[in-house]
């Protein structure tokens, strides 16, 4: 594609539009700004809100395939595949997952989460070496995240993963675009023209961010990593998450601190476990047999226990 042809594709997109009302912003008072930014933002849940019938059929298709053991890739390039990144390595401590459980991809590698690495959004090879290193099966859900659509990046990571079998997830913020026609669930939130034009970190990362927060956290919620919500599959790796895992345990079961300390002994510091301790009245290689035969389901194993 020539540089001409890319000024002529990127003029014809929604988020990169010249916005002639803001063009003196740069003189307005602080405040002022903040005020036009504030109110540019509360657009974006009422965007992503249209699409949540898409969102959820994808968020099932992905629960389904990681309860057989696939996995949660994101890909993307710049903010979109930061982003992505974010979304991944917060899954292990808030949900005790495996850290190859849900994988950000991002164009130029770890690198490219701080700095620029040239080129690297241009590579849809880069994409499939990136996905080949992984050994990507038709269990696994490969995500492009892409504010324009047109990322080749992403655009090649979808399409890759679809040529394997795997489900694919195309999440741009314009309409029409060739990473939501290339994926089997597509995703586009319009949030319309930056305040600073074609700056896509802002209402489009913000759209981006809501949608992954969806994507990662219900469909845990679907594979019990949560019981009600509660977070009671987190890794107490930390003081402040070591404090959090008792509180959850109290609020779940409502025991004297006493008996907490009993139940998370009993099970190893899983705050899982230790609820069912508490619940059901059984030990704790009682309770973890009871999760293990219920697939991780703390209902479930209730269910089992009691009834």
């Amino acid at each position: 594609m020539t540089a001409h042809d890319l000024r002529s594709q990127l003029a014809s997109l929604t988020t990169e539009a010249f916005r002639p009302e803001l063009a003196d912003i740069d003189r307005l008072p602080t405040l002022d700004i903040a005020r036009l930014m504030n109110a540019e933002d509360a657009g974006v849940p009422a965007a992503v809100a249209g699409q949540l019938p898409r969102i959820s059929a994808a968020i099932d298709a992905v629960a389904a395939r990681m309860t057989r053991g696939g996995r949660l890739i994101y890909a993307g390039a710049g903010t979109a595949g930061r982003l992505g990144v974010l979304d991944a390595s917060e899954c292990p401590p808030t949900f005790n997952t495996d850290p190859a459980q849900v994988v950000g991809l991002i164009a130029g590698g770890p690198e490219a989460m701080v700095t620029s690495v040239e080129g690297a959004e241009d590579s849809d090879e880069l994409a499939r070496a990136d996905l080949d290193a992984l050994k990507l099966t038709a269990e696994d859900s490969v995500v492009g995240v892409s504010a324009s659509g047109r990322t080749p990046y992403a655009v090649g990571a979808v399409e890759h993963a679809r040529a394997q079998g795997a489900l694919t997830i195309g999440l741009a913020c314009n309409e029409h675009s060739a990473l939501a026609a290339a994926a089997e669930h597509g995703i586009e939130i319009v949030v319309g023209p930056e305040l600073i034009t074609g700056s896509t970190r802002l209402k489009a990362g913000t759209a981006q961010k809501l949608v992954l927060n969806m994507l990662s956290t219900i469909t845990m919620i679907r594979l019990g990593k949560t019981y009600g919500n509660l977070m009671v599959d987190v890794r107490a790796s930390n003081a402040k998450l070591r404090a959090r895992s008792r509180r959850i345990v109290a609020l779940a079961t409502g025991a004297a601190d006493p008996e907490i300390e009993r139940a998370l002994t009993e099970s190893g510091g899983e705050v899982k476990t230790a609820i069912l301790v508490l619940l059901a009245d059984v030990d704790g290689p009682a309770a973890a047999r009871l999760l293990e035969d219920s697939g991780g389901h703390l209902r479930a194993a209730l269910a089992r226990a009691t009834g």
